[in-house]
């Protein structure tokens, strides 16, 4: 009985979508922990996500951002092999993907203990990684995409709206060095950088797509 065996061609799509499950099982742990206690208490509207970091689910938590990291990766290398992305693209990837690491090693500041040098890490991580990403991607939707496909302007759409929630986080930054309220209360900080994440989760599973297509 004769072995059934991957065509060499289809080998890019099936890594792809294997990329874009692992994005998608990080994304849908996340959205657990906001069902499980002791983290269904944490307010998504206000509280950030890596608030869930900081409960006995931490090790959920992690399991997710590793997952996404590896999805990331994997889509970001199997382009880089393909030599679709322009250089710019691919360190912006792997910048994207040392950020989730490295907020998983360095936990958010805990407020109730004071402040940490770990927690600084974190917070310079989160936002490296939240605007490297979608300027990442704006670089790579001409390569990765061909340019009879919609798929490039949905991944420079979604690239820009991510752009634009981290902009009116900074918004609220610059309200409050102008004399206005904290920064954090500008927006319902919660609800933006979760809908922050999840535009940049759609965005960087876009690059799925060129793979799932070049499938023969």
């Amino acid at each position: 009985m004769s072995v059934p065996t991957v065509q060499p061609s289809r080998v890019p799509g099936l890594i792809g979508a294997g990329g874009v499950i692992a994005i998608a099982a990080g994304a849908l742990l996340v959205l657990l922990l906001q069902f499980l206690p002791p983290t269904n208490t944490i307010s998504p509207l206000r509280r950030t996500i890596s608030e869930y970091g900081l409960s006995t689910n931490k090790w959920i938590f992690n399991l997710a951002l590793v997952l996404i990291a590896l999805g990331s990766a994997v889509l970001f290398a199997v382009h880089a092999l393909r030599h679709t992305l322009p250089p710019a693209a691919l360190f912006a990837g792997a910048v994207w993907t040392a950020s989730l690491l490295v907020i998983v090693a360095f936990p958010k500041t805990d407020w109730a203990v004071g402040p940490s040098a770990g927690g600084t890490v974190h917070r310079i991580a989160s936002v490296i990684g939240f605007v490297v990403l979608p300027v990442g991607l704006l670089i790579a939707a001409g390569r990765a995409f061909p340019a009879d496909t919609p798929w490039r302007w949905v991944a420079r759409i979604l690239s820009i709206t991510s752009l634009g929630w981290f902009a009116l986080i900074l918004t609220g930054v610059v309200v409050m060095l102008a004399g206005g309220g904290p920064w954090w209360t500008f927006v319902p900080l919660g609800l933006v950088q979760r809908l922050m994440a999840l535009n940049e989760l759609f965005a960087v599973a876009t690059l799925a797509v060129p793979l799932l297509r070049s499938t023969g």
